[in-house]
């Protein structure tokens, strides 16, 4: 029997701050408001530069509506929404205003990149970080997306002011969020998902892992796809303006699941990684890590609801990508890899993949990739448990919901 009252575990001060929040907003008062005006006005003040990108602007104010309106964010929860939003702002304020003062970045080469898609909680940030390994791949980290500006350059990649930062505020995180670590991989100087530069243009599902806003996904997988990754491109292309040498990008992202016609126009020569695993443990593994970063926002977070919003999220990104992969024909550019294959031996499958793209992978990489497996072994934090049942969801429903990409991927097989 499912249980609609299980309930992420807070530590005492974060909930000590929410119930004082709580008795403010009864006497009427509205603590750390957010508006579009407030946002893009600190960001200009902040950059000296305002951003005039439509899709940008219209993405904030449909995220703030969403967070004001769907969300239910405790005290604490509005406060940490506010502080990211507004960095979001800001950084994409000061890339933006870069990019002006050197518009010979908008002609760097963007050379043929690779990217990990496919399902959600399927080895794909693992495999991530495995492949920014090899000394030719070069991966967008998390600090970089978080404060990008200035562009990283040789002397200060490893080790500046920045990297600390994000190491700190991570580490609340997993003060805050005790069992998140056991569910995600996650590190200041560790490659970071494309949600994390689409995050800048406020159109990112990084948003709606924050907090239930399903208005803002509405508008999210409606919104000009193609327009959206021209922005990522364009970051990239920031990035790279600082000279840290690397041979090809690795990006990752379950989310391009529902744009590849988008990626592959934006990206016409492409390499895709499509990683695969049963929906019956993908929907219950994301719907618990979702839960837990919700929490951390909100004092109302529903695990049946998100169980069953995340069953639908994914069911109708699987359907846009079986119909983009058929109608694109782009087989020759693409690879298909296993969750249940790479789980018994990962460096198997990198083989593979290296084979299929004509890579080749050196000595020294390979032993860096190998101790890294041994460093972050499967449940080093403890084991991340989760299941059908505890989310409301009947195997028939996964049977129903993705019965296409269930018969799509035995032909793969």
């Amino acid at each position: 029997m499912a249980n609609p009252s299980i309930r992420i575990r807070q530590p005492v001060a974060l909930r000590a701050v929410n119930r004082v929040g709580a008795m403010v907003r009864r006497c009427g008062l509205k603590p750390f408001a957010l508006t579009p005006e407030g946002i893009l006005e600190k960001a200009r003040q902040a950059s000296g530069f305002e951003v005039r990108d439509p899709m940008f602007r219209e993405g904030l104010e449909r995220l703030v509506h969403g967070l004001e309106t769907d969300a239910r964010l405790s005290t604490f929860g509005r406060l940490a929404a506010r502080g990211t939003v507004q960095r979001s702002a800001d950084s994409r304020s000061r890339v933006e205003r870069a990019l002006s003062e050197h518009p010979e970045i908008g002609d760097e080469e963007v050379r043929p990149p690779v990217f990990i898609i496919g399902t959600p909680r399927s080895g794909t940030t693992i495999l991530h970080a495995l492949l920014h390994l090899d000394r030719n791949h070069r991966a967008p980290l998390s600090w970089e997306c978080l404060l990008p500006h200035p562009a990283p350059n040789p002397d200060d990649y490893q080790d500046n002011d920045r990297i600390e930062t994000v190491r700190k505020e991570f580490d609340q995180i997993f003060r805050f969020v005790p069992d998140f670590r056991r569910k995600h991989y996650m590190t200041a100087d560790s490659p970071q998902e494309c949600i994390g530069i689409t995050a800048l243009n406020f159109a990112s599902f990084q948003y709606l892992a924050m907090a239930y806003l399903p208005e803002y996904h509405d508008w999210l997988v409606q919104a000009d796809q193609v327009r959206n990754l021209h922005w990522h491109r364009r970051f990239l292309q920031f990035l790279q303006s600082g000279g840290v040498p690397f041979r090809r990008w690795l990006l990752k992202s379950p989310v391009h699941l529902m744009r590849l016609r988008a990626l592959f126009e934006v990206y016409p020569d492409a390499r895709v990684i499509v990683t695969h695993r049963h929906p019956a443990s993908v929907v219950p593994s994301v719907a618990s890590l979702i839960s837990s970063m919700r929490s951390f926002y909100s004092d109302h977070e529903d695990t049946l609801r998100t169980g069953r919003e995340q069953l639908r999220i994914w069911a109708d990104y699987f359907a846009r990508f079986l119909h983009d992969r058929r109608e694109l024909d782009r087989e020759e550019q693409m690879v298909d890899v296993f969750f249940d294959r790479f789980v018994k031996d990962q460096m198997s499958v990198v083989d593979g993949i290296y084979a299929r793209f004509g890579w080749s992978l050196q000595p020294e990489d390979r032993e860096k990739m190998e101790r890294f497996l041994q460093q972050e072994r499967r449940g080093k934090h403890g084991a991340h448990v989760y299941s059908l049942d505890q989310i409301g969801i009947s195997p028939a429903d996964i049977e129903d919901e993705y019965a296409q990409y269930l018969d799509f991927v035995e032909t793969l097989r």
